[in-house]
């Protein structure tokens, strides 16, 4: 059977250099690097370095990037911080936010009474900016606004640079789930005016487990973890040394063949859009998957002419061929419920047919898609 792997947006392939530099970092940093003997300051000077590099991708200084467990927890000290400690009484988001936002913004509510105000969004699901600006207009109170850039499940992309310049205007801060978005696109944080964004090392071929907080410099948030004084105070626990020196590989080789790549999915994703449409009549791709400028190139969320009582299968039937995908994000795919995305933007007639997402990288091949298309072709045809 052949096994295909389209479901790099839930997490990807680690590369080689990676495995190689975390296997020799775990062979010889295994330092404590907040030790002062001879052990800890190599380990501590590799994580310094580490981080040097990280931030010089995002041309940031490095005492902005704090290391964190992933993009999860990174979202959490975000928002938590914010309300906690810098007096907001006011979120604005969206509904189609990832649930590392949605649901601690939930809790924010529960328990500090914080006002979460939602944007509106178009039949497509991006964000209405006439909506977000009266929103930022009418209020006196003190506000974040937390958008993500890249949309894990349908791919849209934030117009981030207007964002974060409305917010500024509006004296305002922005918070920003990049997680989908670095190591794709470049992003250049001094010249976008954002305060906060939350990264993962796993979406760049990185290692799991590794993450990383842009926390800009005297925005005055505190720690979420407490402990040590690791991270400047930011994050307590003892830093997984291999695991960020792999971040830092990965974003290194990511950013390195960067156009290079991107040309290559671009292609993939163009193949496989153009192969759907022609072999499977009634075929539609959800939020901006058509529209190469304002949908990541590295998603394709599907809806597909399937009855209610067939799309129960179509999954189960995918994974028996030996092809990973989603249906909805990977973070609930497991859970049985519908996708809370799909669910905002869709019509009650296409919720009843079955959307899967596929994602890629540079690691798949044309004759996948092939093999995909083969799978789906029979499925319907039966």
């Amino acid at each position: 059977m052949k096994k295909v792997y389209f479901d790099s947006a839930a997490t990807t392939e680690l590369r080689s250099e990676v495995v190689r530099c975390i296997t020799e970092v775990l062979k010889t940093e295994y330092g404590n690097p907040s030790s002062t003997h001879s052990y800890g300051r190599s380990a501590k000077s590799l994580l310094e370095n580490a981080r040097k590099e990280i931030a010089g991708y995002l041309n940031v200084s490095a005492a902005e990037i704090i290391f964190t467990s992933g993009g999860t927890e990174a979202d959490n000290l975000i928002l938590n911080s914010c309300v906690r400690d810098l007096g907001v009484e006011r979120i604005i988001s969206s509904k189609i936010e990832h649930h590392a936002v949605l649901y601690t913004l939930n809790e924010l509510k529960n328990e500090y009474g914080t006002q979460i105000e939602y944007v509106k969004l178009d039949e497509c699901g991006h964000v209405d900016f006439e909506h977000l600006e009266s929103l930022l207009e009418n209020s006196d109170q003190k506000t974040l606004v937390s958008l993500m850039h890249v949309n894990n499940e349908i791919g849209n992309i934030l117009d981030i640079e207007r964002t974060a310049n409305l917010c500024k205007k509006n004296n305002t801060l922005f918070h920003s789930d990049t997680v989908q978005s670095v190591g794709h696109y470049e992003l250049d944080f001094s010249e976008i005016p954002i305060d906060f964004a939350a990264v993962a090392a796993h979406k760049f071929h990185g290692p799991k487990g590794a993450g990383f907080a842009f926390i800009r410099k005297n925005t005055g948030l505190k720690p979420l973890i407490f402990g040590g004084e690791q991270e400047r105070g930011m994050r307590a626990g003892t830093e997984s040394v291999y695991a960020i020196a792999g971040m830092a590989e990965a974003l290194k080789i990511s950013y390195q063949n960067l156009e290079k790549e991107r040309k290559y999915i671009v292609e993939l994703k163009n193949y496989f859009k153009e192969k759907l449409t022609k072999e499977i009549p009634g075929v539609k791709f959800n939020g901006a998957c058509d529209d190469d400028d304002k949908s990541t190139y590295t998603l394709l969320n599907v809806c597909l002419p399937i009855s209610e009582e067939k799309a129960m299968m179509l999954l189960f039937q995918m994974d028996l061929n030996g092809i990973a995908c989603s249906k909805g994000s990977a973070c609930q795919s497991g859970s049985g419920k519908g996708s809370h995305v799909l669910t905002e933007i869709l019509s009650e007639d296409d919720m009843k047919k079955p959307s899967i997402r596929f994602s890629f990288s540079s690691f798949n091949k044309k004759d996948e898609v092939d093999y995909v298309i083969d799978v789906l072709k029979e499925f319907i045809d039966k």
